[in-house]
């Protein structure tokens, strides 16, 4: 007997890598050793595949076999390598073409009866084949749409291990009836609802008015108020004004979410923003990433093109603010381990809402508050001045008035902000054309002060704010990238002194309250 040779992918973070599954069978004691730094889920393939064939009345050796996975220094994980192990094993011993199984890829869980079952990851995993030109990959049926979203890869969809026989030209062997099992064919969590209408917003003029800058040019936001004043309902609306996303960044939303298991192939590439609102009980792994061996994505990631809503934001671990500090930067989130090092895209709109106090009654005079100062500022103290440094936009949201509430019929739709909100963004493109960013949230200081430098008379009043010391040099680069958001929704070629005053008041009112 030969050494079997086919083909699979490890995942780190979203970087997928081409592994050679190499199966030798050799004279000895009945044995199966996997090496090639194997996670536990993937040393317990031995049993899977050992099972899968002989349920599959396909060869059983009953011989040492070793597999090898190749490269052996990288880290593997997951249930997705069965088929590789399988198919490999069943070309040492000559039950299907050689060549075949060596020049495909082949990602899939086994069940103990042979019948595939779908995996994570398929579309990063089909993606780093067709990088390293592997032209035909070999996937569970029920994962074959997600594959198919990869142009230019022959996309093989397989039920039983009898089909993958069948497909590298071995011998037809009769798949036993299936028992079908109830949630293992649902890949994803169904499509998505639509976003919730600004129609349905009673008044809040400022608010909504900052939700259209913050969707206009990418920034983050932060809505102050007391409880029933309407910061999470003007939150979860914010998607709905926000473009579609491109084809690029289709591909990268979905290779998250497929990594995830929160994506659904039979609505093919996610194209509209993602929204994640995780609660403030939430685990610094649950929202920023984790995990012992290999990392999985965390809402940060999830949130990726998308929006990030932290309710309650002062209630959240410290350990969870904090860590947003690098992908609010990077737009990435580094995650290391022991054994490696992954990366997944976090370039969301992060969106903050707090009340003024405690027991959310100290705004305006505060008269009904019963807060001490003491407790005022510990609470405020929860969001550190450094994640504040980064929030573009720090909005009062007031109560709703008697008036607001009697005129509150005929409020804006989202259908028609989201129209203006393109316009200033088609506007921001043609001016960044040439650069690899596509809104002003993502626009650099160096930028700023660069190409895109605005006149003394524009910015004395962010400067001065800058030399009293109410304003960092993070600061005021973020007073200047709304500023020219305003300048696009309001169609001006170039912010003025009067957009550069209103962008550095809706940075200073948790400071200064």
């Amino acid at each position: 007997m030969s050494v079997g040779r086919a083909l699979s992918v490890a995942l780190v973070g979203l970087a997928g890598h081409v592994v050679e599954v190499e199966a030798d069978v050799t004279a000895g004691l009945p044995a199966f050793v996997l090496v090639g730094l194997p996670d536990a889920s993937l040393v317990e393939s031995r049993d899977r595949v050992r099972a899968a064939l002989r349920n599959a009345r396909l060869a059983v050796p009953d011989r040492r076999v070793v597999v090898n996975l190749s490269p052996a220094s990288l880290p593997k994980a997951g249930t997705g390598f069965d088929l590789g192990v399988a198919v490999a094993l069943l070309a040492a011993q000559g039950s299907l073409r050689p060549a075949s199984a060596a020049s495909a890829v082949h990602v899939g869980e086994l069940g103990l009866d042979g019948w595939l079952r779908p995996v994570r990851g398929v579309l990063p995993a089909v993606l780093a084949a067709a990088s390293a030109g592997v032209e035909r990959v070999v996937v569970p049926a029920a994962n074959a749409a997600e594959a198919a979203l990869v142009p230019g890869v022959e996309v093989v969809g397989v039920e039983h291990l009898a089909d993958v026989v069948r497909v590298h030209g071995g011998e037809e062997v009769p798949a036993p009836p299936r028992i079908p099992v109830t949630g293992h064919d649902a890949a994803g969590s169904g499509p998505a609802a639509a976003p919730p209408d600004l129609a349905d917003v009673v008044g809040q003029a400022v608010a909504r008015r900052a939700l259209e800058v913050a969707a206009a040019g990418g920034h983050h936001l932060l809505l102050l108020g007391p409880p029933g004043a309407g910061k999470s309902m003007l939150a979860a609306r914010l998607p709905g004004v926000l473009p579609a996303l491109t084809e690029a960044e289709a591909v990268e939303v979905t290779a998250v979410h497929s990594v995830s298991g929160s994506f659904d192939p039979a609505a093919g590439l996610v194209r509209t923003p993602p929204f994640e609102a995780p609660h403030h009980t939430a685990s610094a792994a649950a929202v920023l990433g984790g995990g012992s061996a290999v990392p999985s994505p965390g809402a940060v990631s999830r949130a990726h093109r998308g929006v990030l809503l932290l309710d309650e934001a002062p209630e959240f671990d410290r350990r969870v603010l904090e860590g947003m500090r690098q992908p609010l930067e990077d737009g990435e989130i580094v995650l290391a381990r022991a054994r490696g090092t992954a990366r997944f895209p976090a370039r969301f709109q992060l969106v903050l809402t707090a009340n003024p106090c405690p027991c959310g009654r100290g705004s305006g005079k505060g008269l009904a508050c019963r807060c001490t100062s003491v407790e005022r500022r510990r609470y405020r103290a929860r969001l550190s001045g450094p994640l504040l440094d980064r929030v573009d936009l720090q909005v009062p949201v007031d109560p709703v008035s008697r008036t607001e509430l009697a005129e509150a019929a005929g409020g804006e739709s989202s259908a028609a902000v989201a129209a203006r909100v393109a316009v200033a963004r088609g506007a921001a493109l043609e001016r960044l054309r040439g650069t690899p960013w596509r809104c002003n949230g993502e626009v650099p200081g160096s930028h700023l002060r660069g190409p895109l430098r605005l006149p003394p008379r524009v910015t004395a009043s962010a400067h001065t704010s800058l030399e009293r010391g109410d304003l960092t040099l993070r600061g005021l680069d973020r007073v200047l990238r709304a500023a020219w958001t305003l300048a696009d929704l309001d169609g001006r070629e170039r912010p003025t002194a009067a957009d550069v005053a209103a962008a550095e008041a809706w940075r200073l009112p948790w400071v200064a309250a």
